[in-house]
């Protein structure tokens, strides 16, 4: 039998990077982008390379493309890391797993580095290939946990739990991770938003800002520590801003909610280096009378728009700096 899984790309629609220290964000699922994994059993414990992971380049100009893609590590540390902690997670909780192996192979459609949580949905994939393959089941509120504890203490990522969350329980999710909350239940509160609240919203992603999300906010996290006032007041507001949309939202006020979106993105500026080119996707997108604000870490935004003219606005104007817009599937 061969076991088929999946994890979506997701867009943090307000309150991110917040949800790292304590704050609260709400996300959505982006079912247009996924990471699939299939798993069967075999003699040996395999790891099908995928392209990305092979080390054999045409020239030396597809290494040095290749690397600008997706680093020096592709999607195999991912799996690797998954397995292990997976292993481990099994081994505290008492779960005895049969003595079978298992060949793991996976594809992703989602954009590399430019926000969308590509990392995370592959680690999310496998881990539910691997529940089912050894009849295991995680506690839907414990698997964003596992998730992130396969970055974060295995690959050294510097990440929060908003991403795993939110394609852990897809849909479209408030998030609060108070610091209460979170030393009395080892997770946040997670509140499912009815997606039918939703406004009319777009994506825009250049695949050429990617970065890797640990590192951009490895500043942040260096001075968050250190207590810079600025950063824990931003952060503060940041995640207030996610609460407050949570309001909007209940309230259908989508004007508001575009206003938040907006501020959200200029909060995060006060205490991040954006590129020039970060900034020009979210201007060009706010000149067409939408709200802008980053999905992630830089390289995709989101926001709202009132209607179809304005959605064509932003796909010409957007496509002129070689940006793609898409509407995202939630539901």
């Amino acid at each position: 039998m061969i076991i088929e899984s999946r994890a979506y790309a997701r867009a943090g629609l307000l309150g991110n990077p917040s949800d790292g220290y304590f704050g609260k964000t709400i996300s959505i699922i982006v079912r247009n982008f996924g990471a699939h994994v299939s798993l069967y059993q075999t003699p040996e414990l395999c790891i099908e390379a995928r392209d990305q992971d092979l080390n054999i380049f045409r020239n030396m100009s597809e290494l040095v493309e290749s690397v600008n893609l997706v680093g020096y590590y592709g999607g195999e540390r991912l799996i690797k890391a998954t397995i292990k902690k997976f292993n481990e997670y099994c081994a505290q909780c008492g779960h005895r797993l049969d003595n079978k192996n298992f060949t793991i192979r996976f594809h992703t459609s989602i954009p590399r580095q430019v926000g969308l949580a590509g990392s995370s949905a592959i680690i999310t994939a496998t881990m539910r290939a691997l529940m089912q393959f050894y009849n295991v089941k995680i506690p839907l509120e414990i698997m964003p946990n596992v998730v992130l504890s396969v970055e974060t203490e295995e690959l050294g990522i510097n990440a929060g739990l908003q991403d795993r969350v939110i394609q852990s329980y897809e849909g479209c999710v408030y998030m609060d991770f108070d610091q209460k909350i979170m030393n009395k239940k080892s997770h946040g509160q997670y509140e499912r938003i009815d997606t039918s609240l939703l406004p009319m919203l777009y994506i825009a992603y250049k695949t050429d800002l990617g970065k890797i999300s640990g590192k951009v906010l490895n500043d942040i996290r260096s001075r968050y520590e250190k207590g810079d006032e600025v950063v824990i007041s931003t952060l503060k507001r940041i995640a207030a801003c996610a609460e407050e949309g949570k309001q909007a939202l209940l309230n259908r006020d989508w004007s508001r909610l575009g206003e938040l979106i907006n501020e959200n993105f200029d909060l995060r500026r006060k205490i991040m280096n954006i590129s020039p080119s970060n900034i020009e996707l979210v201007e060009t997108a706010r000149r067409c009378g939408a709200s802008a604000k980053f999905t992630g870490s830089g390289g995709s935004i989101i926001g709202t728009y009132e209607d179809d003219d304005m959605l064509n606005r932003l796909v010409i104007e957007l496509k002129k700096i070689k940006a793609r817009v898409i509407k995202p599937y939630i539901s």
